[in-house]
Protein backbone atom coordinates (compact mmCIF):
# COMPACT_ATOMS: atom_id res chain seq x y z
CA UNK A 1 0.00 0.00 0.00
CA UNK A 2 1.42 3.25 -0.71
CA UNK A 3 1.95 5.82 1.51
CA UNK A 4 -0.20 9.06 1.54
CA UNK A 5 2.41 11.65 2.82
CA UNK A 6 3.65 12.00 -0.95
CA UNK A 7 3.56 15.77 -0.08
CA UNK A 8 6.59 17.34 1.04
CA UNK A 9 6.99 19.06 4.26
CA UNK A 10 7.90 22.62 4.59
CA UNK A 11 10.74 24.69 6.19
CA UNK A 12 10.25 28.46 6.81
CA UNK A 13 13.89 30.18 6.80
CA UNK A 14 13.43 33.49 8.56
CA UNK A 15 15.78 36.16 6.67
CA UNK A 16 16.88 39.86 7.28
CA UNK A 17 19.37 42.26 6.00
CA UNK A 18 22.11 40.76 8.94
CA UNK A 19 25.27 38.47 8.23
CA UNK A 20 23.24 35.79 10.68
CA UNK A 21 20.52 35.29 8.84
CA UNK A 22 22.42 34.76 5.38
CA UNK A 23 24.65 32.30 6.87
CA UNK A 24 21.65 30.89 8.59
CA UNK A 25 20.21 30.10 5.25
CA UNK A 26 23.44 29.26 3.68
CA UNK A 27 23.22 26.58 6.52
CA UNK A 28 20.32 25.15 5.81
CA UNK A 29 20.91 25.13 1.92
CA UNK A 30 23.59 23.41 2.45
CA UNK A 31 22.56 20.93 5.28
CA UNK A 32 18.75 20.37 3.96
CA UNK A 33 18.88 21.12 -0.04
CA UNK A 34 22.08 20.65 -1.24
CA UNK A 35 22.56 16.82 -0.48
CA UNK A 36 19.87 15.71 -2.04
CA UNK A 37 19.09 18.34 -4.71
CA UNK A 38 17.42 16.35 -7.11
CA UNK A 39 14.38 14.96 -4.45
CA UNK A 40 14.74 17.58 -1.71
CA UNK A 41 13.12 16.59 1.47
CA UNK A 42 11.77 19.82 2.37
CA UNK A 43 9.83 22.38 0.18
CA UNK A 44 11.86 25.66 0.74
CA UNK A 45 9.47 29.02 1.75
CA UNK A 46 12.06 32.07 2.50
CA UNK A 47 10.04 34.76 4.68
CA UNK A 48 11.60 38.90 5.74
CA UNK A 49 9.50 40.60 7.86
CA UNK A 50 9.71 44.20 5.88
CA UNK A 51 9.22 46.64 9.12
CA UNK A 52 6.11 49.06 8.82
CA UNK A 53 8.01 52.86 8.33
CA UNK A 54 5.77 54.18 11.66
CA UNK A 55 8.05 51.06 13.67
CA UNK A 56 11.31 51.72 12.18
CA UNK A 57 11.04 55.50 13.00
CA UNK A 58 9.52 54.98 16.03
CA UNK A 59 7.78 58.78 15.94
CA UNK A 60 4.30 59.52 15.04
CA UNK A 61 4.18 62.81 16.32
CA UNK A 62 4.33 66.40 14.06
CA UNK A 63 6.84 66.51 11.14
CA UNK A 64 6.08 62.24 10.64
CA UNK A 65 4.03 62.93 7.70
CA UNK A 66 7.34 63.83 5.82
CA UNK A 67 9.66 61.33 7.02
CA UNK A 68 7.94 58.09 6.33
CA UNK A 69 7.42 57.88 2.63
CA UNK A 70 11.30 58.35 2.74
CA UNK A 71 11.36 55.63 5.38
CA UNK A 72 8.57 53.49 3.18
CA UNK A 73 10.87 53.54 0.33
CA UNK A 74 14.35 52.78 1.84
CA UNK A 75 12.48 49.86 3.82
CA UNK A 76 11.31 48.51 -0.05
CA UNK A 77 14.89 48.78 -1.08
CA UNK A 78 16.35 47.01 1.53
CA UNK A 79 13.52 43.83 1.21
CA UNK A 80 14.41 44.24 -2.21
CA UNK A 81 17.99 43.60 -1.70
CA UNK A 82 17.63 41.28 1.42
CA UNK A 83 15.26 38.88 -1.19
CA UNK A 84 17.98 39.28 -3.91
CA UNK A 85 20.69 38.09 -1.78
CA UNK A 86 18.76 35.66 -0.78
CA UNK A 87 17.60 34.17 -4.02
CA UNK A 88 21.52 34.50 -5.76
CA UNK A 89 22.51 32.27 -2.69
CA UNK A 90 20.14 29.86 -2.95
CA UNK A 91 20.75 29.71 -7.12
CA UNK A 92 24.39 29.44 -6.70
CA UNK A 93 23.60 26.06 -4.36
CA UNK A 94 21.32 24.74 -7.31
CA UNK A 95 18.62 25.06 -5.08
CA UNK A 96 15.69 26.75 -7.92
CA UNK A 97 12.45 25.57 -6.18
CA UNK A 98 11.90 28.18 -3.56
CA UNK A 99 9.02 30.74 -2.54
CA UNK A 100 10.54 34.23 -0.85
CA UNK A 101 7.66 35.99 0.21
CA UNK A 102 7.82 39.80 2.14
CA UNK A 103 5.47 40.51 4.46
CA UNK A 104 5.27 43.93 6.25
CA UNK A 105 5.23 43.58 9.88
CA UNK A 106 7.37 42.84 13.16
CA UNK A 107 9.36 39.48 12.05
CA UNK A 108 8.22 37.53 15.54
CA UNK A 109 4.73 37.83 14.47
CA UNK A 110 5.30 37.46 10.63
CA UNK A 111 7.39 34.49 10.96
CA UNK A 112 5.03 33.29 13.39
CA UNK A 113 2.20 33.45 11.12
CA UNK A 114 4.11 31.98 7.85
CA UNK A 115 4.66 28.46 9.84
CA UNK A 116 0.66 28.46 10.26
CA UNK A 117 0.46 29.49 6.47
CA UNK A 118 2.28 27.04 5.19
CA UNK A 119 1.86 24.40 8.17
CA UNK A 120 5.67 23.96 8.35
CA UNK A 121 6.88 21.45 10.33
CA UNK A 122 10.50 23.27 11.15
CA UNK A 123 11.61 27.11 11.17
CA UNK A 124 14.87 28.55 10.67
CA UNK A 125 15.83 31.68 11.78
CA UNK A 126 20.01 32.98 12.68
CA UNK A 127 21.00 34.20 15.62
CA UNK A 128 22.33 37.79 16.06
CA UNK A 129 24.04 36.30 19.60
CA UNK A 130 22.80 39.50 21.27
CA UNK A 131 23.64 39.10 25.31
CA UNK A 132 20.96 38.72 28.39
CA UNK A 133 20.68 42.67 28.41
CA UNK A 134 20.33 43.04 24.71
CA UNK A 135 17.83 39.98 24.38
CA UNK A 136 15.87 41.85 27.18
CA UNK A 137 15.72 45.45 25.69
CA UNK A 138 15.53 44.62 22.12
CA UNK A 139 13.38 41.25 22.12
CA UNK A 140 14.78 38.24 20.23
CA UNK A 141 12.72 36.84 17.28
CA UNK A 142 14.64 33.37 17.66
CA UNK A 143 13.49 33.37 21.18
CA UNK A 144 9.84 34.61 20.49
CA UNK A 145 9.87 32.30 17.96
CA UNK A 146 11.33 29.57 19.82
CA UNK A 147 8.63 29.69 22.35
CA UNK A 148 5.60 30.60 19.84
CA UNK A 149 5.94 29.01 16.95
CA UNK A 150 3.81 25.92 16.27
CA UNK A 151 6.67 23.83 14.90
CA UNK A 152 9.76 22.62 15.49
CA UNK A 153 12.51 25.93 15.45
CA UNK A 154 16.04 25.91 14.61
CA UNK A 155 18.72 28.72 15.71
CA UNK A 156 21.39 28.97 13.72
CA UNK A 157 24.22 30.39 15.29
CA UNK A 158 27.46 31.40 13.59
CA UNK A 159 30.63 29.98 14.80
CA UNK A 160 33.17 32.51 16.72
CA UNK A 161 36.33 32.51 14.35
CA UNK A 162 38.92 31.76 16.59
CA UNK A 163 41.96 33.93 15.85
Amino acid sequence: MEMACSEKQVMVVGIDDSEHSSYALGWTLDHFFVPCASNPTFKLVVVHAKPTPTSAVGLAGPGAAEVLPMVEADLKKIAARVVEKAKELCISKSVNDVTVEVVEGDGRNVLCEAVERHHASILVVGSHGYGAIKRAVLGSVSDYCAHHAHCTVMIVKRPKIKH
